[in-house]
């Protein structure tokens, strides 16, 4: 290896040429993938080394609409600390009723908290502000009260004092999604409000901090053991928000597989490169073998000189992928779900590193295998012959790198059979462009020639000897692709929630509305707004804790569909089908039916768990189990943003379990304050939920999505792009050569930017209608099976999208193409 070591390092002295193509696709799909990865693990790290803020305690039991018996009180004493928590939703309106606000109201013991700190604007002390019936509140809902510290405020039956602004809330991130600001007060203030009362929607948090010889698993399971039929929820701290890392987790391996396409466009802009270089090395490579050096010396030169680059390349863009979080962090902080744990992280980045290296072998290959075996002499005539399938074992070869590279990927991926088929999608859509490619030379042969002469130039180029046709329809078809698909995810996410939202949607829910006023209720409403249109549930909640007899406790592999049985699920009963609603499977009860207890159950969550009429399940309220007979399965239209339930029990034992009511409201928005204030003041423990507050937070969540594909899509792109500049590049020395023979036979300028330019418009035209199909399906897949959205297109940008990537490749054509037009015929039969 001395000699080609030596002879690839003289010949890169001369400069880079063709191979910066190499390098800077190369590095842009290192980058991208060595960021995402980078980033995903700051995130999730932080998760993890933070999880006992995050959940606030070593371990936390969490119950629905009760708090723990005597029993479970002592068993959690004799564990460790125990420090309560009570969580549930809350107003809290001025005294002159002008404003209120719907806050996520946390009510907390003097332990709070075991780990991490609170922090108040100010520097208060936490318990110096929850004295007296004090209040600590975000600065969210200080300005939506229109109130100071100092201020009075109203929460349920109580009188309470605004004391202090929270600053830092160390478990914040463990509650997940939230309808409003923090109310923050101690637990003595919580029952002078009297919110907390049996039927009221409310979740108890014991938190329990374990000696450090304890193990939060072990307590877990003797937790679970003593008491089966508790209908608890225990997390411990490896995993405190299990919600946010599920989501980063996802989305992480949705933008490592965006970044993978991207390496992907890159490694064909590799492949292009390393043969553009290898094609202007021609009488190099002749001279080389004129003067004895055989097929592996030569190579075996061109092999060290295109490995410098591609190590040089993918080493550069694994760095530049270690200061994402650091960027992220210092210009999208706020965005994020938690703070990242800066630091670098040598799995991503030596993942991604690996994958760029495995891609230059896969794509640069061939190109090293054409220039090894076509023999001196062909090599003076390579611009005219048709090039020769590739060897078996260079077949081999590049199949294997790219087999690697799935391993790989799959091996590594949350979900293996998701990234399995994303990945041969891709490879799929290189496969079908190849085919396409070979289509497109057929039918442009077998086509009548025109009569004028430019465009059956055209047309000749597409099919003759030599052509790039091959090379550009994948190279351009992939890049087109990839920004038409990228294009309809984008718009998807624009549009979620504005089309999404029903025409006729209420304008308000209300929750907790005390049992026997619901009359009352109505009235109010009434009163407040004549023409308003209400509709009253019963409301329940608790956990599925048992289906067909066997405890869910003891179920290992929960399917992903069967929600239910994950946390407390809301509950109803009804002697009438729910509108929206339509029985699928079985029969609904009569209106008039007391036998046992009956259920109705969602049909998809059904399929899922694998049910039928006549199985059974068991729902655990307050603490006594509720068994049920599956009656019928439903379809329920979740779209309509009124109340619906996956389980609807028959009227019977339910009805005596303590319970509230809620409800919707639809009014004109001119009537909303009113209906608002006038529920406020009569049913303090009552919460109002505005529709549009809703959709602002959900808005918020689909907002980080589509940053998060815009942050990938951005790098994706600019590798397309390169892709594309590569791919005309590469024919810009066949072109060279067209020009020359056209301009000797009489052929001006203009006349030859008239034949590149038709070739191309011939080419972007076909790639265009190409790509605006496979983009549109790879879209759909991503919104409606990966982030399980509804599918909602806009097309004037999806088609915008794709007319400018056309228009992309005919103004890159040209100035790719500029050399050509201005070649000198004498100076340019020298050099070929």
């Amino acid at each position: 290896m001395n000699l080609p070591l030596k002879l690839a390092l003289r010949d890169l002295r001369g400069g880079l040429a063709g191979l910066r193509l190499l390098a800077v696709c190369l590095f842009l799909g290192v980058a991208a993938l060595a960021g995402v990865g980078s980033l995903s693990t700051a995130i999730v790290t932080s998760l993890s080394e933070k999880g006992q803020s995050i959940l606030g305690g070593d371990v936390e039991v969490m119950l629905t609409q009760r708090q723990a018996n005597e029993a479970e009180l002592a068993a959690f004493r004799g564990l460790g600390r125990v420090g309560e928590v009570v969580r549930m939703r809350a107003m809290a309106s001025r005294l002159d009723g002008a404003e209120s606000v719907l806050g996520e109201l946390k009510a907390v013991d003097g332990t709070y908290p075991f780990y991490g700190s609170v922090r108040l604007e100010g520097g208060m002390p936490l318990a110096d502000a929850l004295k007296a019936s004090g209040l600590v509140v975000d600065q969210a809902a200080l300005d939506r009260l229109g109130a100071r510290i100092g201020d009075s405020v109203t929460i349920g039956d109580a009188r309470v004092r605004i004391t202090g602004v929270l600053a830092e809330e160390p478990d914040k991130v463990g509650e997940g999604f939230t309808l409003g600001p923090t109310l923050l007060m101690s637990l003595e203030t919580l029952d002078k409000t009297g919110l907390r009362q049996p039927g009221s929607l409310y979740r108890t948090h014991y938190r329990l901090k374990l000696p450090s010889s304890a193990s939060p698993e072990s307590v877990t399971e003797a937790l679970n053991e003593r008491f089966p039929d508790a209908a608890w929820r225990i997390q411990d701290r490896s995993n405190g928000a299990p919600g946010t890392r599920r989501f980063v987790e996802r989305l992480g391996q949705f933008l490592t597989l965006v970044g993978l396409t991207a390496l992907l466009v890159a490694g064909v802009g590799v492949g292009n490169g390393v043969g553009s270089y290898l094609d202007g090395k021609t009488r190099s490579i002749a001279a080389l073998k004129s003067v004895g050096a055989d097929s592996r010396t030569i190579f075996r030169i061109y092999m060290i000189e295109v490995g410098l680059i591609a190590f040089a390349a993918v080493v550069l863009g694994a760095v530049a992928g270690a200061f994402v979080p650091a960027i992220v962090v210092a210009f999208a902080g706020d965005a994020l779900p938690v703070p990242p744990e800066l630091g670098v992280y040598p799995v991503p980045l030596i993942t991604a590193i690996l994958y760029g290296l495995l891609a230059a072998a896969a794509f640069a290959i061939w190109p090293l295998a054409k220039a090894r075996d076509v023999p001196a002499a062909r090599l003076f005539r390579a611009g005219v012959e048709r090039t020769k399938r590739p060897p078996l074992e260079v077949v081999l070869l590049s199949l294997g790198a790219a087999l690697v590279i799935a391993a790989i990927a799959v091996t590594q991926a949350r979900e293996p059979l998701f990234a399995a088929a994303f990945i041969a999608a891709a490879l799929g859509l290189m496969a079908l462009l190849a085919v396409l490619a070979l289509g497109i030379r057929a039918v442009a042969a077998r086509l009548p020639r025109p009569k004028q002469p430019l465009l059956r130039l055209a047309l000749g180029n597409l099919h003759r000897p030599g052509s790039m046709t091959r090379q550009l329809v994948v190279a351009l078809g992939l890049g087109l692709t990839l920004f038409a698909t990228l294009a309809v995810i984008e718009t998807n996410l624009s549009r979620q929630i504005d089309e999404a939202l029903p025409r006729e949607a209420p304008s308000l829910f209300v929750v907790d509305i005390p049992a026997g006023e619901a009359e009352s209720f109505r009235k109010t409403v009434l009163d407040a707004a004549p023409g308003a249109v209400i509709r009253i549930v019963p409301s329940l909640r608790g956990p599925v804790v048992a289906v067909n007899g066997k405890l869910v406790s003891e179920m290992k592999d929960v399917p992903e569909g069967a929600w239910i049985l994950r946390g407390d699920r809301g509950l109803t009963y009804s002697a009438a089908l729910p509108d929206g609603n339509r029985v699928v499977s079985g029969k609904w009860w009569r209106e008039d039916y007391s036998g046992p207890q009956l259920v109705s159950m969602d049909a998809e969550v059904g399929e899922a768990l694998g049910l039928k009429v006549g199985d059974s399940i068991t729902v655990s309220v307050l603490g006594v189990d509720l068994p049920a007979t599956i009656a019928s399965f439903r379809e329920i239209n979740w779209d309509s943003l009124g109340f619906n339930f996956a389980l609807v029990y028959s009227p019977g034992l339910i009805e005596s379990a303590p319970h509230s009511y809620m409800a919707t409201v639809t009014v004109s928005p001119e009537e909303v304050p009113a209906v608002s204030r006038a529920v406020v003041r009569a049913f303090s423990s009552a919460s109002v939920i505005r529709v549009g507050d809703v959709i602002e937070n959900a808005g918020a969540l689909l907002g980080q999505m589509s940053s998060a594909v815009r942050a990938a899509a951005s790098v994706a792109i600019a590798a397309g792009i390169a892709v594309l500049v590569g791919a005309i590049a590469a024919a810009r020395r066949a072109r060279i050569y067209d020009s020359v023979m056209l301009k000797v036979l009489g052929a001006s300028r203009g006349q030859v930017l008239l034949s590149l330019l038709a070739e191309y418009a011939l080419l972007a035209i076909i790639l265009s209608a190409i790509a605006f199909v496979l983009g549109t399906a790879g879209g759909w897949y991503v919104v409606t099976q990966v982030f399980e959205l509804e599918w909602l297109p806009v097309w004037s940008p999806v088609i915008l999208t794709v007319v400018l990537g056309a228009a992309a490749i005919l103004l890159l054509s040209l100035v790719g193409s500029w050399s050509a037009l201005g070649a000198r015929p004498a100076r340019a039969l020298r050099n070929l």
